[in-house]
């Protein structure tokens, strides 16, 4: 399916890129794993992005939002992830929020969103714990009823963000006899409360994003379970469609792309041609730019059924098998198309392209895996989409 903007929408991207060019050169690709200075520069410009009303153009305006079409809020999206601009806020307003205005109460809803929409609160996710990855249902940690809280205990592991988040949306096992996805509930907390330790993983590129997050006996209040008790997994799954149906892939992909394109044309080869001359090279750069334009129409078409109020469910999962695999693909064709260039990392005088395919490779290693390893969204799709049985 082709996708048309209409002319508000082509309008408001013109609008964004002149913003991006405006923008001053030190609040460009920052890293949400970089130093303090950058994560404080990272929320200054999401502060910015609230002032305009752009880190929350879809939603209701009685929630803080712009009422604006999903599509306009793909542009926004598109453009900021492609020009490496940060302050989006991928866990509130786009994770946890839409969740809330679906799930939550008009309490929750009146306490959490505004300050989310005003860019003044960092969220991060608690759900993989060191034995319950893929099998997300499989999670032991326990929370116990007394009285008006819970009293949980347990970890979560690769919590992107939690140093630097002050709140955590969660899973627990409320029900430990019940069958693994009916004994589930979704909590909401404060990360600077009694019994909470973060500890820091330092992933392979050597960046600071991955956390381990134990709680000794945490309090949480009863008003902060989100949908019924118990049946927190319906919650994590509406939540999960949400995280995985982004632009965001195809966006990376293509700015990465047409830098390497770029050096391609710079770059002559041991020929004495330009890199963009060498036939295969050539191939490799169309078969990508393919992967690439047929990524983004499948995001596409996962914001127009959110427009419409549908919440994608194999759709979002086709989403992100594709657009993981394209990330990895086009980093990994740059680390190739440096040559030996392409061992260096950020910061050597003689690396290509300021070390950024290699870093990027390293880091995207993971995204097969998070967020639901392709092996999981392959098994969504074939059991929900092409209503195939179960193995």
């Amino acid at each position: 399916m082709r996708y048309e903007f209409t002319a508000e929408e082509e309008q408001f991207r013109a609008e964004l890129v002149e913003w991006i060019d405006e923008l001053d050169d030190d609040y460009k690709g920052l890293s949400e794993a970089g130093s303090d200075d950058d994560w404080a520069k990272s929320l200054e410009v999401r502060r910015m992005l609230a002032d305009k009303g752009w880190l929350t153009l879809h939603w209701p305006v009685e929630y803080g939002g712009q009422g604006a079409s999903m599509m306009k809020q793909v542009i926004f999206t598109e453009e900021m992830v492609y020009h490496s601009i940060p302050g989006r806020d991928g866990f509130g307003t786009r994770m946890l929020a839409p969740t809330l205005m679906v799930h939550g109460t008009e309490e929750q809803r009146k306490e959490y969103l505004p300050p989310i929409a005003r860019g003044d609160v960092q969220w991060c996710q608690g759900y993989s714990e060191p034995d319950s990855g893929s099998d997300l249902a499989s999670l032991q940690m326990r929370a116990v009823d007394d009285g008006d809280h819970y009293v949980v205990t347990g970890s979560k592991i690769w919590t992107s963000q939690a140093h630097r988040a002050d709140h955590i949306f969660f899973l627990v096992r409320t029900d430990p006899d019940a069958p693994k996805h009916r004994g589930i509930s979704f909590l909401l907390s404060e990360t600077n409360v009694p019994g909470i330790r973060i500890e820091p993983i330092i992933n392979m590129a050597g960046h600071h994003q991955f956390n381990q997050v134990f709680f000794d006996e945490v309090r949480v209040p009863k008003a902060n379970l989100v949908g019924e008790e118990n049946r927190g997994w319906y919650v994590a799954a509406t939540l999960l469609d949400f995280e995985r149906s982004g632009i965001d892939y195809p966006a990376q992909a293509q700015r990465a792309l047409d830098e390497l394109i770029a050096y391609a044309k710079g770059m002559k080869g041991v020929t004495g041609l330009p890199l963009s001359e060498d036939p295969d090279t050539r191939r490799r750069l169309v078969d990508l730019q393919i992967q690439v334009d047929s990524t983004r129409g499948v995001a596409y078409e996962v914001a127009d059924m959110q427009g419409r109020g549908e919440i994608p469910n194999k759709e979002a999962s086709m989403a992100k098998t594709l657009g993981t695999r394209l990330v990895q693909d086009v980093h990994r064709f740059g680390v190739d198309l440096l040559g030996m260039y392409g061992q260096l990392r950020p910061g050597s005088y003689l690396s290509q392209l300021d070390g950024r395919m290699l870093d990027a490779q390293l880091g995207t290693v993971a995204y097969t895996i998070f967020a639901g390893t392709t092996e999981i969204q392959k098994n969504i799709i074939a059991t929900r989409g092409l209503g195939l049985p179960r193995g």
